[in-house]
């Protein structure tokens, strides 16, 4: 094994990257595992730049999705097209808009399309044994590609679809007509795939505190681990 976990960003902020909470907890429960965090993001422009004050988009201001993540990674961040799949022992995928908007199409398209570079790592993590963590909205890229596109079947969460604190009853509905099996689940609860190695938890797909989001995808990094 190489003890690195790859973490593939998609910006920077909840609205129009990465959520960076998420990133955060996912990092310090790698590092925390004795694991090192390498930090992927695809080397191309954002959708868009939203104003995370006053919620106002801005599609013609450019802002780079590799360049916006190094926020997040502290400077080392790589181009996705780089990443070797020999090169790290599982991978990560924060939530946030980005993972909808620059990982692929699914908040902007009526048919959304999957950035090429995502839809290989992911492939190749399933091809090679190699597990995968999604958090939020991060687990719909995984089934537009692994369950829409190639027919696997897939056992995932995106958390709850009635109750109070949950919002996103939609992208639930839309999973599950790309072919997924959907598992409800809690802030602070993870849905293990064993067959495909796939872990996944809702974060901020609910309204949630801090630190529940934080042991959420703490569970959902350790549990990655644990199928090393």
């Amino acid at each position: 094994m190489t003890d690195k976990i790859a973490v593939i960003l998609s910006g920077c902020g909840v609205y129009d990257g990465s959520e960076v909470h998420e990133a955060s907890a996912a990092c310090s429960a790698i590092s925390r595992a004795g694991k090192k965090a390498v930090f992927y993001a695809p080397d191309k422009d954002q959708y868009h730049m939203v104003n995370h004050v006053t919620s106002e988009d801005d599609k013609e201001t450019k802002r780079n999705v590799l360049v916006e993540s190094g926020r997040i990674a502290r400077g080392t961040v790589l181009p996705l097209a780089d990443l070797n799949i020999e090169d790290i022992d599982a991978i990560i995928i924060p939530g946030g808009f980005g993972a909808a908007k620059n990982l692929c199409t699914f908040a902007t398209s009526s048919e959304p399309q999957v950035d090429e570079d995502v839809a290989r790592v992911l492939r190749e993590c399933v091809a090679n044994g190699k597990p995968i963590g999604l958090c939020c909205i991060a687990p719909i890229v995984a089934a537009l590609v692994l369950a829409k596109e190639d027919g696997m079947s897939l056992k995932m969460t995106l958390g709850r679809r009635s109750g109070e604190g949950w919002p996103y009853a939609a992208t639930i509905d839309k999973a599950v007509e790309f072919g997924i099996t959907h598992v409800e689940m809690d802030v602070d609860e993870v849905c293990i795939d064993e067959t495909n190695k796939i872990v996944t938890t809702p974060a901020f797909m609910y309204d949630a505190q801090f630190h529940q989001v934080h042991d959420g995808v703490a569970k959902m990094v350790e549990s990655v681990i644990g199928m090393l």
